[in-house]
């Protein structure tokens, strides 16, 4: 019997990058839905994730947290889809999914919490400068099709949900380059319907 596949996410939050993923591999799943500040931080919950956060995923025994961790997870648990890197993908794989998840998060959310590193500190920050990310991303989107080569893989719905998610929100600049891998990697029917259901799951307006 196949282990089950549980998914602890909130639809207002970084789970719909797992969501994302989760469609893309085909498998079947179970949804737990949490509230923030109260079934996140029961000790139920807490005994997946102590730091009361999603996404999580927990496949058999197996508990996995932080989105990019999901995302190679799954990649490399059900090769069937074709999302995990080939030998020579590897490099541009992990260097680009691990750099979404650091310089460039920690710099997008400086920016948006008005926090500026100054000029003289930006050594001790591991991020740098927020338009020596964006130049950085540029360069990373623009080698090649996609983010590890020709082929879509588990990393661009990693780096392609943190630029989506930028552009939609202003927190990334609008250049050509990002609208442009943006618009490639999103255009899948399993984005679409991750999609879908997130946004019915979204909590519905006291008025309607």
């Amino acid at each position: 019997m196949a282990e089950e596949l549980v998914f602890y996410t909130n639809p207002m939050s970084r789970g719909r990058i797992a969501r994302w993923m989760l469609e893309e591999i085909g498998q079947p799943y179970r949804t737990e839905y949490l509230d923030f500040g109260t079934t996140m931080k029961s000790p139920e919950y807490l005994s997946v994730n102590p730091m009361g956060k999603v996404p999580a995923i927990k496949h058999g025994n197996t508990v996995v947290t932080e989105g990019a961790a999901i995302c190679a997870y799954l990649a490399e648990t059900f090769p069937q889809a074709g999302l995990a890197p080939t030998a020579a993908e590897r490099g541009r794989y992990f260097r680009w999914m691990f750099f979404a998840a650091g310089p460039m998060e920690m710099a997008v959310t400086n920016r948006a919490l008005g926090f500026e590193i100054p000029a003289e500190r930006l050594r001790m920050a591991g991020c740098g400068s927020l338009n020596h990310v964006f130049d950085t991303l540029e360069q990373a989107v623009t080698g090649s099709p996609f983010i590890a080569g020709d082929r879509f893989t588990a990393a661009d719905v990693y780096v392609g949900s943190h630029v989506g998610w930028g552009l939609n929100f202003g927190t990334i600049e609008k250049r050509p380059a990002f609208v442009d891998y943006w618009s490639r990697v999103s255009d899948r029917d399993a984005y679409r319907r991750g999609n879908e259901i997130d946004n019915a799951a979204m909590p519905k307006p006291a008025n309607a």
